[in-house]
């Protein structure tokens, strides 16, 4: 099935239809779209299904994720493309319900669970900041502000192996202050209970640490991410319910020479049946983000085209 994830002008809302009453799942809300035929690629099936359901025109649009579920009587593979660009008003032209919902209200709204991971997407920019270690907490303000009015740069992890604990929530502290001023997350890089000193969006596990760990320790109320490299880790971090991944190295990357790259064959192979949104890590720029989207990734993860 093909699904749209069909965002407004601004960024800040999605839109949502109704399933009719008498269907499968009725009642629940979810991203229009509809089965794909025998001679139909995803996005020529999106087209036509967001015609007849809501007289909209696609003029363009990317792949966001696609999602394998296992309901109990059937497998559903959900292949969801976000709309950049499109003609017409939307309305229900089949009798349905239809309503732009604002991005922070997504979660108030019941969904059949194969669209779970599609709200993640949505909520997610392109870009994932990982900061670099700066001795100097000017310079690393200095730094991350820039790469917010500059860069545009929405979502960001505090990763700084150089400072104590102590130092790390200072700095944190100041981060998140600049990060609520731009309207970015910012993800903690460290130990869960980090988040009972500083009320940040979420915390990023190292690998080691995802690993380690039977259940999911964090509330739904924060977002839980993670470092993987390989198939066991993408499967750890979806039983554990991570919100999403970063999927490393893509490529031979100067500090870590030594680990083979993934490449695009095989990181789209991941990729495939992750479950949940992940960035593309390991020598990334912003050249790659569109490459990154085309082969499943939610965008690019990066230090050094960020961080500068």
């Amino acid at each position: 099935m093909a699904a749209a994830a069909i965002i407004s002008a601004d960024g800040r809302q999605v839109l949502l239809a109704r399933r009719p009453s008498n269907v499968d799942q009725g009642g629940l809300w979810e991203f229009p779209g509809g089965k794909l035929a025998p001679y139909e690629t995803g996005l020529e099936a999106l087209k036509r299904e967001l015609h007849e359901e809501l007289g909209v025109e696609i003029r363009r649009a990317q792949p966001l994720i696609r999602i394998h579920h296992e309901y109990a009587d059937k497998h559903v593979l959900l292949d969801v493309w976000q709309v950049h660009d499109f003609a017409g008003e939307p309305f229900g032209r089949e009798g349905q319900a239809v309503r732009w919902v604002p991005m922070q209200e997504l979660h108030g709204y019941p969904f059949p669970a194969a669209n779970l991971p599609i709200l993640r997407a949505v909520m997610l920019p392109s870009e994932y900041l990982i900061s670099a270690d700066e001795d100097d907490d000017d310079v690393f303000l200095e730094r991350l502000e820039r790469a917010m009015r500059e860069d545009s740069v929405r979502l960001v992890q505090l990763r700084a192996k150089n400072l104590d604990d102590d130092a790390y929530v200072r700095r944190a502290e100041k981060a998140l202050a600049l990060c609520r001023r731009y309207e970015a997350r910012l993800m903690l890089n460290g130990e869960p209970h980090l988040l009972e000193r500083v009320d940040a969006d979420g915390i990023h596990l190292t690998s080691q640490r995802l690993m380690s760990l039977e259940r999911r320790p964090v509330g739904d109320d924060k977002w839980l991410a993670a470092s993987t490299h390989d198939h066991g880790q993408l499967v750890q971090a979806q039983r554990i319910g991570c919100d999403f991944v970063t999927l490393s190295p893509l490529r031979t990357t100067p500090s870590h020479p030594e680990v083979a790259p993934i490449g695009w064959h095989d990181f789209q192979r991941l990729v495939e049946h992750a479950g949940m949104p992940v960035f593309a890590l390991g020598g990334m720029t912003r050249h790659d983000a569109n490459h990154a989207r085309a082969v499943g990734a939610q965008g690019i993860a990066s230090i050094r085209d960020f961080w500068r």
